[in-house]
């Protein structure tokens, strides 16, 4: 089983994501490659870092599930290598969620809102986005949240992160029995 977690910048799908898989041995994350420079504080693994050129030769060898261009910067998921016997976490954008749901329609397509743009500003910043990029992905939003809505996801506001995660939960283990 495939499970997309998307929803906007800001939202907590990073969090929810290590969460999840730290809760469940059965559900394997899969790293994201980008070109984006590591924010100051961010960990080292958050994704693969790698420069243009060694993102466009996997993009050229097939070597990603999904991918994209945003804000300047390429995003994407290398064709999985999960081990035997586990489900597929991917923390991606809605961009990518839609591209998945094109070459895998049974994944379970989770879409993460924010309580409100002021909590999500707050959370943008706090991790150190700069200004300009701050302003950018809230501009995005919008878009990202009506795309959402034609990939028929699951929609969840992160409120409580307790409370998200358990709802997550839930749908995984009731996607697991069908």
């Amino acid at each position: 089983m495939v499970v997309v977690l998307s929803g906007p910048g800001g939202v907590g799908k990073g969090t929810i994501a290590a969460r999840l898989v730290a809760d469940d041995p059965n559900l394997w994350l899969s790293r994201s490659w980008t070109t984006r420079p590591q924010r100051e504080g961010e960990s080292s693994d958050a994704y693969v870092f790698v420069d243009r050129a060694a993102f466009e030769a996997r993009i050229a060898d097939s070597g990603f599930l999904e991918w994209n261009e945003f804000l300047g910067n390429y995003y994407g998921t290398p064709v999985p290598d999960a081990p035997d016997g586990v489900d597929i976490l991917l923390e991606i954008d809605v961009n990518g969620a839609h591209q998945v749901r094109k070459r895998m329609p049974e994944a379970l397509l989770l879409f993460v809102e924010a309580p409100n743009a002021d909590v999500q500003r707050a959370r943008l910043e706090g991790r150190g986005d700069p200004p300009d990029k701050v302003t950018a992905r809230l501009a995005e939003t919008a878009r990202e949240t009506e795309l959402a809505r034609t990939l028929d996801c699951v929609f969840l506001v992160n409120d409580d992160l307790d409370h998200a995660v358990a709802e997550i939960r839930k749908l995984i283990d009731a996607h697991r029995l069908r």
